[in-house]
């Protein structure tokens, strides 16, 4: 059962986005608005969403990997379902979409555009659907264990006032070889808990933002060892009297991914080499894993075991070739961490390669 505080934490933050703002025109800072762009080859999709649905939308990042014809994503914290409809076009009528919140304004909003949207997508069936719920407690929700492909969340793990039992449902639903890609507001410093509470700092996406090095912890406690920054950019507050507030506390929109396969809290050598085949559409000429992972068509590049393994066994298996095993070791891969700049100006968090 949820505490009392959290449970004044999440009527706030319904409260919030579901009464105080109207549009994402209403955001007193820059956080929960989508400072990454989109993909250029995204926008003709984008622009077949209901003009409501994107103005009532809330975002930091642009959470959508790659090659997903037909899989079966869960979108947490869903909103008005921008991401999700986005979703619905890259997936096709072979997969399936399910949009997850807890604010009913937000989901009344997203439900109904549901025949918009299948109609002009071309589709003869719908593969979206809304559900009303927590993302603290996926099994009321109907989410079955090993049951998703790929979950994504856009701005929406801060707000929850339990990270830990969340993340314990998103590695519990999904599958083996299962992906997690999400973006979110992160901090370089632990909020203070005098500032925790506040509903407006709350629900600009600041109060409740991850320190980076307690999310590094936390994935860790989970049996995650390893992860890795997509991309990464500093949040300009805009407001005055939020950044009095603040303080010297510097805040960051991450995108991250990981997978649900057994990983090393290390980058270790195997000597082993990754070809990207250029098959993955929309990406003929290179494959983009993580910030420091740009896989060029037909290039060999020096790989660590992890990095082998997320390419080798997971959905993307098919678009890669990998030479070499994990017989012989060499020792550690000489392949430093993805940074954040903290407020000393150092490398604050990273994977492990």
């Amino acid at each position: 059962m949820p505490t009392n505080i959290e449970l004044e934490t999440l009527e706030a933050v319904k409260n919030y986005y579901g009464k105080i703002l109207q549009t994402n025109k209403d955001l007193k800072t820059s956080a929960c608005c989508s400072i990454e762009s989109i993909p250029s080859n995204y926008l003709p999709l984008i622009a077949k969403i209901h003009p409501i649905v994107k103005e009532k939308f809330y975002g930091c990042g642009s959470p959508f990997p790659q090659a997903l014809t037909g899989r079966k994503i869960l979108d947490l914290g869903c909103g008005t379902g921008r991401d999700v409809y986005l979703l619905s076009q890259l997936v096709g009528e072979t997969g399936s979409v399910v949009g997850i919140d807890m604010t009913k304004e937000q989901l009344d909003v997203a439900s109904s555009y549901l025949e918009y949207h299948r109609e002009r997508f071309g589709y003869n069936k719908s593969n979206v659907s809304f559900v009303s719920g927590y993302i603290e407690n996926l099994k009321a929700c109907g989410i079955e264990d090993n049951s998703i492909d790929l979950i994504v969340s856009n701005c929406v793990t801060n707000l929850s006032p339990n990270k830990k039992l969340v993340f314990s449902e998103i590695f519990r639903v999904l599958k083996p070889g299962g992906e997690l890609y999400f973006s979110d507001v992160f901090s370089d410093q632990r909020i203070p808990e005098n500032l925790k509470q506040d509903p407006i700092l709350l629900g600009e996406c600041l109060a409740g933002a991850l320190y980076t090095e307690d999310f590094r912890r936390l994935l860790s406690t989970l049996g995650i060892h390893d992860f890795r920054i997509v991309s990464q950019s500093k949040i300009n507050l805009i407001n005055p009297d939020i950044e009095k507030k603040i303080g010297s506390i510097n805040f960051y929109s991450i995108t991250f991914r990981t997978f649900k396969i057994p990983l090393e809290d290390r980058c270790e050598d195997y000597g082993q080499v990754a070809y990207y085949q250029g098959t993955i559409d929309g990406n003929p000429h290179n494959f983009l894993l993580d910030d420091h992972h740009n896989f060029i068509t037909g290039k060999p590049m020096l790989v660590c075991g992890n990095t082998a393994d997320m390419i080798s066994t997971t959905h993307y298996k098919d678009h890669f070739r990998i030479i070499g095993d994990k017989s012989k070791h060499y020792g550690l891969f000489d392949c430093g961490p993805s940074a954040v700049i903290t407020s000393q100006g150092e490398s604050g968090i990273g994977a492990c390669c």
